[in-house]
């Protein structure tokens, strides 16, 4: 609120020497040259060489990076008038994953109810976009999760195969088992589960266009009646599962309705069942979402801290048998990403336009920086009902994992 009056009131000059003040405490590493609306030169940091420098050329923008860093860098790079002079854009944005927490005052926005409805509005936003702009940048199989380079070198579709691998391996499959995958996307992992698993899958989404997409796969696989995709919010399924799988979708649930999750899991789940539950948190304490992933990207999405994950889960009767993060592996993700949808531009900008390529390369850009250099992750928690429903070591992952290399 204070920001927000100081944008209202300081004139430019006056907001621009503020930000000086707190780019010159921010910036310890590197070096950053910021061109300020009246031509001048301005270098923050102990190098010599810049590691990037920009210009910026609208007045106004100083105040409102002070009054919300992350949405008046992302507004002023998406409308053109934050300009990158040297450097890359992610280049510039590692430098900001942490000069933005000098600049921004911690705090935790309170979370609205997330009814199905309101649901299926925030999914259409992002998921209802054009199923070529996703081809662009994911690889064949429309994985938009984080990959899995477990060597380290892997392509994105190597590391992709990988991931579904290690989350098979996860829920010890068996042949004919049911299979739940709750926000199954364009449907590859349930598609793979069926084809090399020979399990029954039921996946559901709220996306129109994943729906549609994921039912075609299924014909041209033919792998009906094996796998069945529902247009469901999880909340309204009934059926019981001897597996329950959901990837990337967790984010979209709300921390208000964690542990109605967490019982409908439970409900769901056969006695002797088992779940992975694989999404983005993080590792410091709860804090409010990112104003400018929500509201340009995610909308209603929430990433949230370990500890609000498990209080949900304690109360629910699952038991935590396993748990995995993996940040540097979705910051691996999102340079591919990034890269594809650099190279295919120029058709993302006849689909879309100008500003719609510049939104999703901040997008791609700032969440790479946020796993590589912040407090962002990935985590799978295995659940079970029953303590004898997973082995008590790893052993068993290893060995399957291995055996799937055949």
């Amino acid at each position: 609120m204070i920001k927000e009056a100081l944008r209202s009131i300081l004139p430019d000059r006056t907001a621009f020497h503020l930000l000086a003040t707190a780019l010159g405490r921010a910036v310890q590493h590197g070096s950053l040259v910021v061109i300020d609306p009246w031509g001048q030169r301005h270098v923050f940091g102990p190098d010599d060489t810049p590691t990037a420098s920009i210009r910026l050329t609208d007045p106004r923008i100083p105040g409102r990076i002070l009054a919300d860093p992350m949405l008046g860098v992302g507004e002023a790079y998406m409308d053109g008038t934050l300009v990158l002079e040297q450097g890359s854009l992610r280049d510039f944005l590692m430098m900001g994953a942490s000069i933005a927490s000098d600049l921004a005052s911690p705090s935790q926005k309170p979370q609205r109810p997330n009814p199905v409805e309101r649901a299926r509005t925030n999914v259409a936003h992002h998921y209802d976009l054009s199923e070529e702009l996703y081809r662009l940048f994911l690889d064949p199989d429309l994985q938009y999760s984080c990959a899995y380079f477990q060597d380290g070198d892997e392509s994105l579709e190597l590391a992709q195969a990988k991931k579904k691998r290690h989350i098979a391996a996860k829920l010890r499959l068996e042949t004919g088992a049911r299979v739940l995958d709750i926000g199954s996307g364009w449907g590859g992992l349930a598609l793979e589960l069926a084809s090399r698993h020979g399990v029954e899958v039921d996946g559901l989404t709220l996306s129109q266009e994943q729906f549609k997409v994921a039912t075609a796969r299924v014909a041209d696989g033919g792998l009906e009646p094996h796998v069945r995709f529902h247009l469901r919010d999880y909340r309204h399924e009934t059926g019981v599962y001897d597996r329950i799988v959901s990837v990337g979708m967790f984010e979209h649930v709300g921390p208000t309705h964690y542990g109605e999750f967490f019982n409908i899991v439970h409900r769901l789940l056969a006695p002797d069942g088992l779940a992975v539950i694989h999404a983005i948190g993080r590792t410091g304490p709860p804090s409010g979402c990112d104003p400018w992933i929500e509201k340009y990207i995610f909308p209603g999405g929430y990433c949230p801290a370990l500890s609000e994950v498990f209080t949900a889960i304690e109360p629910s009767g699952l038991r935590v048998t396993d748990v995995e993060l993996l940040p540097l592996h979705y910051a691996e993700t999102l340079r591919c990403w990034s890269e594809r949808f650099r190279a295919h531009r120029a058709r993302a900008a006849e689909i879309y336009d100008e500003r719609f390529c510049r939104m999703w390369e901040f997008y791609l850009a700032a969440c790479e920086a946020a796993f590589r250099g912040g407090n962002m992750t990935v985590f799978q928690i295995q659940l079970t009902r029953s303590i004898k429903a997973s082995p008590p070591t790893r052993d068993y992952m290893i060995d399957e994992e291995r055996r799937l290399l055949v």
